[in-house]
């Protein structure tokens, strides 16, 4: 039996301090300095449907991934978290590589801030693509969401995390930002995940590769040598406003 087609209309965009693929945590939760906003129009419609989240301390955000380049679908995936050669099933991974390209993350709401022209939900700890539209969200319950005897498979390992440390150079340019402290760490908790290919890991120093990624307005060259990521350079772009 083929199911008919099933058409959602964005309801709110992100504005998010990852302007790059490369570089986004691979699970929400894992870079709690994370920051974005969730844009919606300030209509009457959405305030009153907004009314009251502002009692949850966390949200599920339903999203699209955009910004793709994948070709035909593909049933078996290799996450990084497994080297990256080794095949798992799609159903089986949260890639964005999959027939439809829906994303579901868990995030904690700092804020509600109403404008002329929109309403913003400040939240922190995604792992979203500046720009990302936004299907659904619903409050997190932890009654209900929450399975204390839930069993992981092969995402029950805890990954290390990449020590970092900073260049000279870098320093100096950090030391520049409106936010330095907040701005550091936003840096290096998105860093010490590691964002290489699986099949990069444990090559540490080997091909002299450096990596390049972009966190909020600025982008940061780093290479990792004996299992430690140094930051050699940062970098302030100027940046445009994403549209919804």
């Amino acid at each position: 039996m083929v199911a008919e087609a099933v058409t959602f209309t964005p309801i709110a965009h992100i504005q998010s301090c990852y302007p790059d693929r490369f570089g986004i945590p691979r699970q929400a939760g894992l870079v709690a300095s994370a920051y974005a906003d969730i844009v919606f129009d300030a209509t009457e419609e959405n305030k009153l449907a907004l009314r009251g989240i502002e009692e949850f301390s966390h949200l599920w955000v339903l999203f699209v991934f955009h910004r793709q380049s994948y070709g035909d679908f593909k049933p078996l995936v290799r996450p990084p978290r497994l080297g990256g050669n080794k095949s798992v099933g799609v159903y089986a991974t949260r890639s964005p590589n999959r027939l439809n390209p829906v994303g579901m993350s868990a995030v904690r709401l700092v804020g509600i801030t109403a404008q002329k022209r929109t309403l913003q939900l400040r939240v922190q700890g995604g792992d979203f693509l500046n720009g990302t539209p936004v299907i659904d969200i619903k409050p997190y319950v932890p009654y209900a969401d929450a399975i204390a005897d839930a069993e992981a498979a092969w995402t029950s390992k805890q990954e290390s995390l990449l020590p970092v440390r900073w260049s000279q150079a870098a320093n100096s340019v950090l030391a520049d930002d409106l936010e330095p402290e907040k701005l550091r760490r936003l840096i290096e908790e998105t860093l010490a995940q590691d964002p290489r290919p699986g099949y990069k890991r444990g090559k540490d120093g080997r091909d002299g590769q450096r990596w390049t990624m972009q966190v909020s307005d600025y982008s940061v060259s780093w290479n990792v040598v004996d299992g430690v990521a140094k930051i050699i350079k940062l970098e302030r772009l100027e940046m445009s406003p994403v549209s919804p």
